[in-house]
């Protein structure tokens, strides 16, 4: 390959890491060409994007970019794939769904601006909540004792309302 080659290639890895949040390196070494391309179809269907890659391109294009990506360099060994997302819990779950005999096999992940290396690590990135979800929770949360004091004054309201409507028609 040819230097221009290799530095277009880096160039467009590198704009792909700055276009998605999140991204996890999976270990495809054993998946045959069927395999691989019912993960692209999975991939394509929950919105990953997924790459195959040269360690040494990958690493060359984590290098020119401003974040330091340093520990996922030592678990660019043997073929690699880049799963991108936007979600940064969907790899995970595609992974553990796809995932028979440990193919494919997830080596590190960088999401929600926190690294995760090993594959022991793949039930913790399963229950990522994303940002949104935290905001909604915590708004959930917020709105619940406001619920709770509005539900009581509009019980004590209606209890109050029969209260006088009984003590109304009752007979002198």
């Amino acid at each position: 390959m040819r230097k221009e080659d290799k530095s277009t290639i880096i160039e467009q890895i590198a704009a792909t890491v700055k276009e998605y949040g999140h991204f996890y390196l999976v270990d495809v070494t054993a998946m045959n060409a069927a395999a691989t391309s019912a993960l692209r179809r999975d991939c394509f269907k929950a919105g990953i994007k997924l790459m195959l890659v040269k360690n040494t391109l990958l690493h060359k294009a984590l290098e020119s970019l401003e974040e330091d990506y340093s520990p996922l360099y030592a678990s660019l060994k043997g073929t690699t794939a880049v799963m991108f997302s936007d979600t940064a819990n969907a790899p995970a779950k595609l992974i553990k769904d796809k995932a028979k005999d440990g193919i494919p096999g997830l080596k590190a992940a960088y999401a929600e601006e926190g690294f995760y290396i090993g594959a022991d690590q793949l039930d913790a990135l399963v229950s990522i909540k994303s940002k949104n979800e935290v905001i909604a929770e915590i708004v959930a949360l917020l709105q619940s004792p406001a619920k709770n004091v509005i539900s009581a004054l509009q019980s004590g309201g209606n209890t109050l309302h029969g209260v006088l409507k009984t003590l109304g028609e009752r007979p002198e």
